[in-house]
């Protein structure tokens, strides 16, 4: 029985993270984010309301209401569009990453 050794140095294996398409997925992922801090800014305004009460004395007292379910939203909304910003630029690297070289032959030393 004979045995057959494998090459050497063996062939590297496909880059599968390498991919170009990869940076129109990063696109998609920064229009959403930018719509996701639109919705956020959205959110934020609708959770704020002003309450003005007039006293007995006739002085008027300003107070702010803040919704808890619309800062809520605003806050997660914030969050999703950082994941999907850093996600972005994860995909663009991947998109733009240069292949690795080949390597160089050793060279022999001279037998004399």
């Amino acid at each position: 029985m004979s045995e057959t050794e494998p090459e050497w140095p063996p062939e590297p294996a496909p880059h599968r993270l390498h991919r170009p398409r990869r940076a129109i997925v990063a696109v998609v992922e920064l229009v959403l984010a930018g719509l996701a801090v639109w919705t956020a800014t959205l959110a934020w305004s609708a959770s704020v309301s002003t309450v003005r009460v007039r006293a007995s004395d006739g002085a008027e007292l300003t107070s702010y209401h803040y919704a808890g379910n619309w800062v809520l939203a605003a806050v997660a909304l914030g969050l999703v569009a950082t994941l999907l910003l850093v996600d972005a630029v994860r995909q663009v690297l991947l998109a733009v990453r240069t292949r690795p070289r080949k390597p160089k032959p050793e060279t022999q030393p001279a037998h004399g």
